[in-house]
């Protein structure tokens, strides 16, 4: 018994660990000056991507995508910027944490 309470602690750990660090992963790339994982800023977010892509195969890719490229007219009027300081890596870590939530 003290051993699944152990992996269980270990595993929340090292769950908490990775959102923490794409949580910081998101602000160096100033995604969080247009989106927030709660609430609505200038984009929508990062729970409402998630929810709204949640059951698609090719969300994480589409998602990578629209970071890196851009995107105008899904979430409303205001267009996405390219985000030509994100690589592809780092594009595909964002995607996965977005989706996480």
């Amino acid at each position: 018994m003290k051993n699944v309470a152990l992996l269980t602690l270990v595993a929340l750990f090292a769950v908490s660990g990775a959102v923490s660090a794409d949580q910081n992963l998101a602000k160096s790339k100033a995604c969080l000056s247009c989106h927030q994982v709660e609430k609505k800023v200038v984009g929508p977010s990062f729970k409402d991507v998630a929810k709204k892509y949640k059951g698609d195969a090719n969300a994480q890719t589409h998602i990578a995508g629209v970071i890196k490229n851009g995107s105008k007219g899904v979430w409303g009027a205001v267009p996405m910027a390219k985000q030509p300081q994100v690589n592809d890596a780092d594009a595909a870590k964002l995607a996965a944490w977005i989706m996480s939530l």
